[in-house]
């Protein structure tokens, strides 16, 4: 079964998620980076016309394969949408070996106790039976951490365990993305209740369910170990959340079991001028960097 080898890959196999998920709020600036202006386009649909045609590049790449990317994270127009002639999850598992996943989060609240909760999520089931039928493993939300409140923080994880409840409910693996700041002003602390919130979220869970989690780079080098090692996760991933590719690699090294799930810090350098050689050579050397921090460390 595919979900069986899908769920494998997950666990195990050495290498990193690319997370090709930017929303609606980060596609202009996402497009101005590769070289799009917003004078270029008018309105949305055309604005995700051209962000389509950048990820189905990022992904038809030939450095952009299961050797090294074990999963790739969508937004849904990406899910909806074709990669030489194959719906986009089917492309990336049945060519290029990528386990497939989908942003399912519809933005954040405004900032409250310390906290940005999501926003609800209309339609959700909706959405999740038809990422099913396409051939989606897992999805993927986001929450951020401001302060080093214990209240917001309990919070943001019940929110997060809340959600990945139903999400699972489906065969789905959820992946809980509880963000905290990288310019947070007590981020350590932060980090030490997340942690021991995520902790009683995941003892909590049921018997053979699991979830993966996609958390900041820690300040304390390996202090997400116990939840690396817990037995309800599947793997946890690290954000890039904004620090540049090599200082996100620095860290993300020092961290023993934690791969990368980078957005920013894989695309950043690549360009709409660039020629496919150019284009892939650059994609291939972020691909190998983001690997080699990902890898087992002893």
């Amino acid at each position: 079964m595919a979900d069986d080898k899908m769920m494998a890959q997950m666990c195990e196999k050495q290498g990193f998620i690319a997370a090709l998920d930017q929303s609606g709020g980060s596609t202009p600036g996402a497009l101005a980076l590769y070289g799009i202006p917003e004078s270029a386009y008018s309105g949305d649909d055309e604005m995700f016309k051209l962000m389509h045609e950048m990820r189905v590049r990022i992904i038809t790449a030939p450095a952009f394969a299961g050797d090294k990317i074990i999963g790739a994270i969508l937004f849904e127009a990406t899910m909806d949408g074709q990669a030489q002639g194959k719906s986009v999850p089917a492309f990336l598992w049945e060519d290029r070996g990528v386990v497939p996943f989908l942003k399912v989060d519809k933005g954040l609240k405004d900032e409250a106790d310390g906290v940005r909760l999501m926003k609800p999520i209309p339609g959700l089931d909706a959405l999740l039976e038809r990422a099913v039928k396409l051939g989606i493993f897992g999805t993927k939300m986001r929450s951020v951490i401001n302060l080093s409140s214990q209240s917001g923080i309990a919070a943001i994880a019940k929110q997060q365990f809340e959600l990945g409840a139903q999400i699972a409910a489906h065969g789905l693996m959820p992946i809980l993305e509880p963000e905290v700041l990288i310019k947070s002003p007590d981020k350590a602390g932060a980090e030490a209740i997340l942690r021991a919130e995520l902790t009683k979220g995941l003892d909590a869970l049921p018997d053979g369910s699991r979830v993966m989690l996609k958390l900041t780079i820690p300040e304390v080098a390996d202090f997400y170990r116990p939840l690396i090692d817990h037995p309800r996760v599947a793997r946890v991933v690290a954000l890039s959340g904004g620090y540049t590719r090599t200082d996100a690699c620095k860290r993300l090294a020092a961290n023993h079991g934690m791969i990368a799930s980078f957005s920013r810090a894989l695309i950043n350098e690549l360009k709409k001028s660039m020629s496919d050689s150019e284009f892939d050579a650059t994609l291939a050397t972020a691909v190998d960097e983001i690997y080699q921090a990902s890898v087992v460390k002893h």
